[in-house]
């Protein structure tokens, strides 16, 4: 069986917590990683700085966040989209923002699937666990660190 580890990209420690309570309750994955920025994703993902020493590989699937400090979402999303090896993991945008910009640029760059935050925490838990549900217990990933063609 593949690791189902799934990077959580998130700047809000409030939802960061919620995403995982919620992830938790329903043992979806299991390993979560997180980063509070693109740059730290990043740096996740090309196994550099502080998770230079991380296990090797591609998570299953990345949660992310738009408005994050340093680097946001959409230009994370582009960069995940303009390397071969990123390219093909699965990115879920997990946001409260509903602009059509925003909903538009995500599709435009590739993003997999674009959801928005709910308000309420059982609401939020429901659309945590069926994000789960299908990306890492029923799609089949591509395979292990193979670039896109």
């Amino acid at each position: 069986m593949p690791d189902k580890r799934m990077l959580l990209v998130d700047d809000s420690e409030n939802d960061v917590e919620l995403t995982l309570i919620a992830l938790e309750r329903y043992r979806v994955s299991n390993q979560i990683d997180t980063a509070h920025d693109g740059v730290e994703a990043l740096d996740y993902l090309y196994c550099r700085g502080a998770h230079a020493h991380r296990a090797p590989g591609n998570p299953i699937a990345i949660l992310l966040d738009l408005k994050m400090p340093r680097m946001g979402g959409l230009e994370l999303l582009r960069a995940i989209r303009g390397d071969p090896v990123l390219a093909s993991i699965p990115v879920v945008i997990l946001t409260s923002s509903r602009e059509e910009r925003d909903v538009l640029a995500g599709y435009r760059l590739g993003v997999n699937a674009y959801v928005v935050k709910p308000v309420g925490f059982d609401q939020f838990a429901e659309a945590v666990r069926q994000i789960g549900l299908f990306w890492l217990m029923l799609n089949e990933p591509p395979p292990r660190d193979v670039p896109a063609a």
